[in-house]
């Protein structure tokens, strides 16, 4: 189908997107005069936040009170939706009775946590097509080994690795395997379920990153047979900076608590020897330290009950209807292109990466924004091998997530990535293809410098 077929079809339905989402209605400038409503398709870097989860949250803040701390009313109930919150999101997650829901600052916070919990001498094993969310945290750890596996080119191929990895590991002792659902890169769909079948075989555990998966499909984690999930706030259409990490409970309860503090503490007592003896809680509230961020968990039980009250099997057909056309569109543009691990035809969420012949990655991002008021993301997604994978780079060439390698117009590192949801509407998609297609055909009609790392319009055209 062609752009302007698209186009047609577009103008023959609702241009409006299934749910609501705060900053729909913002005018930005463009370098070439005028303003225009500003085009967000940048979801995979942080979703904007929906009109719903606003508006809970505003009807909540005069109620705000310290939870778990007072016996005022206002303290009770807001101990009361923070605890619900935590309810809310283990039934939206499909949690097990036995499972434990821990709120953390983000999907690096969670699993930055879980790595601190792992039994000593744990195996970890990893693809080296992580996001550093979850690529790095095992490295703190100087009594846990890392395996990295090299990227997959077929879901198989993944299963297949990871069966002869943990095959062959020696000793054999705990082990954890950690994943993608989707793809920050990407967006391709990992074989979750398969992979936690191929770790349990080899008596290993597996944790999946979320944070691309669970704002475009729904995540069960006994269906997925996984031991834990983490996710963040800010993908998931809830802002306010929390996140979480749900699942087995045992490793948690044996691990010294991510932070010491208050909450995380049953019974502070002095010795006779002039120290402390303390007992800490063996609920989440043992890695919860600190006042808790009841307006973040708030959120993200808002945003939860949002998605499932709209219907997902309704917002992925839609989802995948903007997928099929961003597709269809970039393939009508011979200089683009789409950057895939396992091939065109495998399923996906609403995140794609590409580059342009004979463009910096940064130029073309920074001339969406200036000239067609669009919102995308270029460098290396803080996925640098995956990116240097997909690019065909040495592994030891520069790159730095979000910054230009080059002067516009010669060879970059980076590439551009293009990321949509439950709040885009038809017309930004429809916007941004035609932008690809101008700025290919006739380039752009701007100058621009690089500035503290960024290409930024210049100041004049001339």
């Amino acid at each position: 189908m062609s752009v302007a077929a698209v186009a047609a079809v577009a103008a023959d339905r609702s241009v409006c997107a299934p749910l609501p989402v705060l900053g729909r209605d913002v005018r930005v400038p463009l370098v070439t005069g005028g303003e225009v409503d500003y085009a967000a398709l940048d979801y995979a870097a942080s979703a904007p936040a929906l009109q719903r989860v606003w508006d809970d949250v505003a009807a909540y803040a005069p109620y705000y009170g310290s939870v778990h701390r007072g016996a005022g009313y206002l303290s009770q109930l807001s101990t009361d939706l923070f605890e619900n919150s935590r309810r809310t999101i283990a039934e939206f997650l499909g949690c097990r009775a036995d499972d434990q829901v821990v709120f953390t600052r983000s999907t690096t916070d969670s699993l930055n946590l879980l790595a601190a919990a792992l039994p000593q001498g744990t195996r970890v094993f990893v693809f080296e097509t992580e996001h550093h969310a979850s690529l790095l945290p095992w490295e703190q750890r100087a009594d846990v080994a890392v395996t990295y596996l090299n990227a997959p080119r077929t879901p198989q191929q993944a299963v297949d690795t990871l069966e002869k990895a943990l095959a062959e590991r020696e000793p054999y002792g705990p082990a954890l395997v950690c994943v993608t659902g989707a793809s920050n890169v990407t967006g391709e769909l990992w074989p979750v379920r398969e992979l936690a079948s191929a770790a349990h075989a080899h008596g290993a555990r597996i944790v999946l990153d979320a944070a691309q998966l669970v704002p475009h499909h729904p995540v069960d984690l006994a269906e997925l047979d996984a031991d834990w999930v983490a996710f963040s706030g800010h993908k998931l259409y809830a802002p306010f900076g929390a996140g979480v990490l749900a699942g087995r409970a045992d490793w948690l309860q044996a691990a010294a608590p991510y932070l010491a503090g208050g909450g995380a503490s049953r019974k502070v007592s002095r010795r006779t020897d002039g120290g402390v003896d303390i007992e800490w809680h063996t609920t989440a509230a043992r890695h919860e330290a600190g006042s808790p961020n009841v307006i973040g968990a708030y959120a993200i039980a808002s945003a939860c009950q949002a998605l499932t009250e709209a219907g997902f099997p309704e917002l992925i057909a839609r989802e995948q209807d903007l997928i099929d056309r961003v597709r269809a569109g970039l393939a009508e543009v011979p200089e683009v292109q789409v950057l895939s691990l396992f091939g065109a035809d495998a399923a996906r969420v609403g995140v794609l990466s590409f580059v342009v012949e004979g463009w910096n990655s940064s130029h073309f991002a920074a001339a969406l924004s200036a000239e067609y008021g669009i919102g995308v993301r270029d460098g290396l997604f803080c996925a640098h091998p995956l990116v240097r994978t997909l690019l065909g780079t040495d592994p030891q060439d520069p790159g730095e997530c979000g910054a230009p390698e080059a002067a516009p117009g010669e060879r970059s590192l980076n590439a551009i990535r293009v990321s949509f949801g439950v709040g885009t509407p038809d017309e930004h998609v429809d916007r941004f293809l035609r932008a690809v297609t101008e700025l290919v055909t006739n380039g752009a009609t701007w100058n621009y410098r690089t500035e503290d790392g960024r290409c930024v319009p210049a100041r004049s055209a001339d």
